[in-house]
């Protein structure tokens, strides 16, 4: 009478199917999954994977384009980016679970165990994902990301940057997407130590640009063939009004110059309140733009010393205020050499992981400028310079802990360097830039009054040109703006990799506009050699035929602007 043994045995069989969902919508896709009316809750929608080639190791999967009648097309390939994700006749719940629970007692003594089962269902191996297939990468934590950093293994870093450029080609190809910074004013009332646009630098020329300066700075860029621009000015509520920045964005939109036309501008300015964030929004802004400079608060405080911009908190809750005020795309960045490399990596990390989390989206550029020197800002003041080898490598980690975000680097940094981080995962640079208001109007470039260096001074044109012969695309594309591809519809496109079947073709058809209306004789072979090459590998059969028409048709008339 002292033991007793007690035994429990449950068993449920499971199976469900979506017969509506909210609204209009017939489907859902969320990560690796789908709800779709008709279909189990957890079905999964991926690339189907088509086994490991045996002569060499390499994974390969199915295309899964249709045919005309609507039939999926097994055809083999070892390119992720070339494969179409679909709805898998595969489900995560089981068929049958349950359970066995004992529980002996003898005395005071007391013993539970119980085993659990199910039967049916598929599982997915994300950390199988993560660790043996880049281009599958989800991304990484930063704590993940910041023991990558701290690796000085040789073998080991170069895979990381081997894995790098295998994750940038296969969510992003071979585009690169170009733009302009356009410098408004240079008037700033904050006291920032590392920039010329400090309160008290009385020997920088102050300007700010009318709107009819404006027009002639944006027909200038026009002229060159750029699409998308970067608009800059300092913070100054006298100057810089939130009414002069929104009046600046509706003339530069305006602005219909020979064939050129401004289809996206982004906006760098100060951080400012969710009510002028709505503003910046209702004027068609793309990517809203804003450095944290440095994520250490101690070093913030000392480094802005006076002025709006030194409330640390104000200015790193900006991006949480600018979502909130209906911007989807934000772009990040520290200032490299403020302060130790490591801390602002992890501070970068952190605050996407945090959008993530709070806005269901995260950035969707990150920039990754290093001091430079500039008027009266000499870089070699600060203590936390780092060298090329730690840049580049900073650069990779980027790329592996978010695939899936647009990598940045501006001509801050020289041909060579900018050459190196096309290979580690940037994904968008600037050209022909000037750092100085009112400079693309001038012959010469302006140097009294840029906010730094630039380094590398070539033309739109060497630029293109320079990048055609490393095997990129160069994309003036602003459609997934227009179309409304922003903030988690974008990265949703992103991940399932059916950005292949609008971006590809996109920049094709954007770079033979600049081909047909800009570029030199060289660059313009260079160029339509590699279109016509780039135009069959655009993965939909009917997306393909669109663009090669399409592009014919830039060439032969003035007809321009067509987009997926």
């Amino acid at each position: 009478k002292d033991f007793s043994w007690n035994t429990t045995f449950n068993i449920s069989h499971n199976k469900n199917e979506i017969v509506t969902l909210d609204g209009m919508q017939t489907e859902i896709i969320s990560g690796t999954q789908i709800r779709k009316v008709g279909k189990s809750y957890r079905t999964f929608y991926m690339i189907e994977f088509a086994g490991i080639n045996p002569e060499t190791g390499a994974p390969q999967f199915y295309t899964n384009d249709l045919d005309e009648n609507g039939n999926y097309i097994k055809e083999i390939t070892e390119k992720y980016s070339e494969a179409n994700a679909i709805v898998l006749d595969k489900h995560a719940e089981p068929n049958v679970i349950g359970g066995l629970s004992n529980t002996l007692r003898y005395k005071w003594f007391d013993l539970n165990f119980m085993f659990s089962y199910q039967f049916g269902g598929y599982s997915y191996d994300n950390w199988a994902q993560k660790t043996e297939h880049g281009v599958h990468c989800e991304g990484l934590s930063h704590r993940e990301a910041s023991v990558l950093l701290a690796c000085d293994i040789p073998e080991k870093v170069e895979e990381m940057y081997k894995l790098a450029n295998e994750i940038k080609q296969a969510f992003y190809g071979n585009r690169i997407v170009m733009f302009a910074p356009l410098y408004l004013s240079d008037y700033c009332v904050n006291g920032c130590v590392y920039c010329p646009y400090h309160l008290k630098n009385k020997h920088i020329k102050r300007i700010k640009l009318t709107q009819d300066q404006i027009r002639d700075e944006v027909i200038a860029l026009q002229d060159m063939g750029h699409k998308r621009l970067a608009i800059e000015a300092g913070e100054d509520p006298v100057h810089n009004p939130i009414e002069y920045i929104l009046e600046s964005i509706k003339t530069i939109y305006s602005i219909q110059h020979k064939n050129g036309a401004i289809r996206r501008v982004n906006v760098n300015i100060a951080a400012t309140t969710v009510e002028n964030y709505r503003k910046l929004k209702e004027a068609g802004i793309g990517t809203y733009i804003l450095f944290q400079e440095t994520y250490n608060k101690k070093s913030y405080l000392e480094l802005h010393p006076t002025g709006p911009k030194h409330d640390y908190d104000y200015h790193t809750e900006a991006m949480d205020r600018a979502m909130e005020g209906g911007i989807d795309d934000v772009g990040l960045g520290v200032l490299f050499g403020l302060e130790g490399y490591q801390y602002e990596f992890a501070g970068l990390m952190m605050h996407a992981e945090h959008l993530e989390a709070v806005h269901g989206v995260g950035p969707h550029t990150i920039s990754v400028p290093r001091v430079k020197r500039a008027d009266d800002i000499d870089p070699d003041a600060f203590d936390n310079s780092l060298d090329d080898e730690i840049f580049e490598k900073i650069a990779a980690c980027i790329r592996i802990a978010v695939p899936y975000t647009g990598m940045i680097i501006s001509t801050r940094e020289s041909q060579e360097v900018r050459e190196k981080m096309l290979h580690l995962g940037v994904s968008q640079i600037s050209g022909a830039s000037r750092t100085s208001v009112g400079g693309y109007t001038e012959e010469e470039r302006p140097h009294d009054s840029e906010q730094f260096d630039v380094s590398d001074q070539r033309t739109l044109d060497e630029v293109v040109n320079w990048l055609m012969q490393l095997g990129y695309i160069p994309s003036f594309c602003t459609a997934c703006y227009r179309e409304g591809r922003t903030g988690d519809r974008f990265m949703s496109l992103c991940k399932t990799g059916q950005i292949q079947n609008c971006c590809h073709p996109n920049a094709l058809m954007t770079l033979c506009e600049y081909l047909v209306d800009y570029a030199s004789e060289d660059t313009k072979k260079i160029g339509f050699e590699l279109i016509e090459k780039e135009l069959d590998k655009i993965p939909n059969a009917k997306a393909q035929q669109i663009a090669k028409d399409n592009v014919a048709a830039i060439k032969s008339s003035n007809r321009r602007d067509f987009r997926f």
